[in-house]
């Protein structure tokens, strides 16, 4: 028999480069598929060359885990139409703003499209079997697959005892008994198998997706809430800095470091922004038309995050420069301006 051939999603977390490496044990040929939606954190972190505690910089996890792995991988960027999905899943949302469901079939229709161009045979996941409530119960696993074109074909090896045996199986392309039944949401059996195969792994080793963290999905509702409306821009945007809601309604985006200062600088071309007139210290992006009061509070906003100093600060809204002199505003006063989740808070 000619050998068994599939694609693999591949994340770079521990599910998914267990399962690649328990079907090279079987002599499975393998291409990864890593697919970019433009909410991977550390992705989007090492695009603002920011360094982990440990002084080392961020890579691709997709691209380390397919060269531990020792297979192909291939980027494929989904991010234009990604977005489409999350600002109206048809599955609907997680605990936070992550469309599971629609995530994966869409992940999964892309997956069949090379599949069958490429001439392999099957797709494998690191799915586990109620690992995650919204996607990964029985009943939805079944779904996306429907969804997806691809009843039958989809391995799961971490959980493939535990689910109805699959093509690959039945035809005897990859052997069952040598494949896993792992179910829920711990851990402790992948973290063993990855010592056992000297892996690393993506931490934390259950994704990294901004879609389900709380102060990513708070900014969202807000947004929607205040606004009316998510646009693309927005989608990025929530992922980077400090986000204030001034009283009048304007929102102001303030970078924490020099990365995110280089990242909101590319959108002053299409929002108003602030800066110390020296240059020093942190950037920030208007987002709405500031009355005087809101120009005073920005300058004031700009001089708290540039080392609490009084400062010169140049505000540009469309195309009009102001130049106000900063003073760095108290604990107080910028408290009820704070987007974020607050522990505890009910929605």
């Amino acid at each position: 028999m000619d050998r068994p051939r599939a694609v693999a999603l591949l994340s770079g977390g521990l599910d998914s480069t267990l399962a690649v490496r328990l079907l090279l044990d079987q002599g499975v040929e393998i291409k990864a598929l890593h697919f970019y939606t433009g909410f991977c954190i550390t992705e989007h972190k090492r695009r603002l060359g920011l360094k982990r505690e440990d002084g080392q910089q961020y890579v691709n996890p997709a691209l380390k885990a397919a060269a531990q792995l020792g297979v192909p991988i291939e980027i494929v960027d989904i991010s234009e139409d990604y977005y489409r999905i999350v600002l109206n899943p048809k599955f609907g949302y997680g605990k936070n703003v992550n469309p599971c469901v629609d995530c994966r079939i869409f992940m999964l229709q892309k997956a069949k499209e090379i599949m069958e161009r490429e001439g392999y045979q099957f797709v494998v996941t690191g799915e586990v079997l109620y690992q995650r409530p919204m996607s990964q119960t029985p009943q939805r696993l079944k779904l996306i697959e429907k969804e997806a074109g691809l009843e039958g074909l989809i391995l799961r090896p971490l959980s493939a005892k535990v689910l109805p045996p699959t093509i690959p199986e039945k035809e005897g392309w990859v052997d069952r008994s040598k494949l896993l039944g792992i179910k829920g949401r711990s851990r402790k059996v992948q973290i063993e198998l990855a010592k056992k195969y000297g892996l690393e792994y993506e931490q934390p080793a259950g994704g990294c997706c901004y879609l389900t963290d709380e102060t990513y999905a708070e900014r969202f509702r807000e947004a929607f809430a205040v606004e009316g409306t998510i646009t693309r821009d927005d989608l990025v945007l929530f992922t980077v800095g400090r986000h204030l809601r001034l009283p009048s309604g304007v929102k102001v985006i303030v970078a924490r470091n020099e990365g995110e200062v280089n990242f909101l600088k590319g959108f002053a071309s299409r929002y108003g922004y602030a800066r110390r007139v020296d240059g020093k210290g942190t950037f920030a992006l208007i987002k709405g038309v500031p009355d005087e009061e809101d120009l005073q509070r920005i300058a004031n906003i700009v001089a708290r995050y540039s080392k609490r100093q009084e400062c010169d600060v140049l505000i540009n809204v469309d195309g009009q420069e102001r130049i106000l002199r900063g003073y760095p505003i108290s604990d107080e006063e910028i408290e009820p301006f704070k987007i974020y989740h607050k522990v505890g808070a009910v929605r």
